[in-house]
């Protein structure tokens, strides 16, 4: 971690506005692109990305300076980002768990190397909600079936049914864009 980035938080963790205002600016544009994926549309990760600074604000006395500061404040916005939705949301019963998975190891990243990030993230958005977070939460933030299951208070069953049923959508969407191109 580099020096000003050090002082930075140090100043955040006295209250300073000044660096609050820095590291706002330092993070912002990564930050918003968590709320983005998450939420449903534009202004319901305005609302949660701001929300989610107010958050990181007052929790950032927590941070001890051990492992990346970056790390930390992204989990403190998907964590968020998911509380939102779990309040919100009802999940899916049981009854998913009992249907067909594509194959797990299918690797979709060939599907999803044609589409610029923005494409992607307007056709994340638009995957019902349950979809969407263990997308993101395998794809963007690298969890593990066994994680997204114990965060999202689900089993890892119904955390890769998800994830197929989300990958699917996505594909039959990229393959709709492909037709219209040719």
């Amino acid at each position: 971690m580099d020096k000003e980035l050090i002082e930075i938080i140090e100043q955040c963790q006295k209250n300073d506005r000044k660096a609050q205002e820095l590291l706002y600016r330092r993070y912002s544009n990564v930050l918003f692109s968590i709320c983005l994926r998450y939420s449903g549309n534009y202004e319901n990760a305005q609302d949660v990305f701001q929300e989610g600074f107010i958050l990181i604000f007052k929790k950032i006395t927590q941070y001890s300076f051990s492992g990346s500061f970056e790390g930390w404040i992204k989990r403190v916005m998907v964590n968020l980002n998911l509380e939102k939705h779990r309040q919100k949301e009802i999940w899916l019963t049981e009854i998913e768990e009992n249907m067909p998975l594509i194959d797990e190891e299918d690797n979709d990243s060939n599907d999803f190397q044609s589409v610029n990030y923005q494409d992607l993230i307007k056709y994340v958005q638009n995957l019902p909600t349950q979809y969407r977070q263990v997308f993101n939460l395998y794809v963007f933030e690298e969890y593990t079936h066994n994680e997204i299951a114990e965060n999202l208070k689900i089993s890892p069953g119904t955390s890769k049914s998800n994830l197929s049923r989300a990958r699917e959508i996505l594909r039959k969407e990229l393959m709709k864009i492909k037709h219209k191109a040719e």
